[in-house]
């Protein structure tokens, strides 16, 4: 893996991450700090999941 695909790869993460923090703050009522960190949390775990289910079905 070269510098360029895993500056992608990682774009891609947080370009995740950040569309699953946004919804995740969008669905809940009250934003408390414990829900935003359990939210960010889950939401690069989802973002992690969602680039290698990505990659795993492109082939690279």
């Amino acid at each position: 893996m070269n510098q360029r695909a895993a500056l992608r790869g990682a774009l891609e993460v947080l370009a995740w991450w950040a569309a699953l923090v946004v919804l995740w703050l969008v669905l809940i009522s009250t934003v408390d700090t414990l829900e935003l960190v359990v939210g960010a949390a889950a939401a690069l775990v989802g973002a992690v999941a969602a680039g290698g289910a990505r990659r795993a079905v492109s082939g690279r």
